[in-house]
């Protein structure tokens, strides 16, 4: 574990207290780790797997099926 000193505004705080009162959370400590996370997983991209990648690269050169319109392709899935 890292620990650090940093300063904030009172605004910042006040989303601190909100944070940790939400989560019923027992220090801003918490509070700042779980802001973190979220803002990390939709900020951040994941890194996609190999194999992922490979099926991605595979679906890419099948060939679909040919329709017109939505009814059409009702009939060819329902037969």
């Amino acid at each position: 574990m890292v620990q650090g000193i940093i300063n904030i505004n009172e605004k910042e705080d006040r989303i601190l207290n909100l944070v940790k009162a939400k989560y019923g959370l027992k220090n801003k400590s918490q509070a700042l780790s779980i802001i973190l996370n979220v803002y990390g997983e939709s900020f951040l991209e994941p890194e996609l797997r190999p194999e992922f990648i490979k099926k991605l690269e595979n679906l890419e050169k099948e060939k679909g099926i040919p329709f017109k319109d939505i009814r059409e392709l009702r009939e060819i899935i329902e037969g």
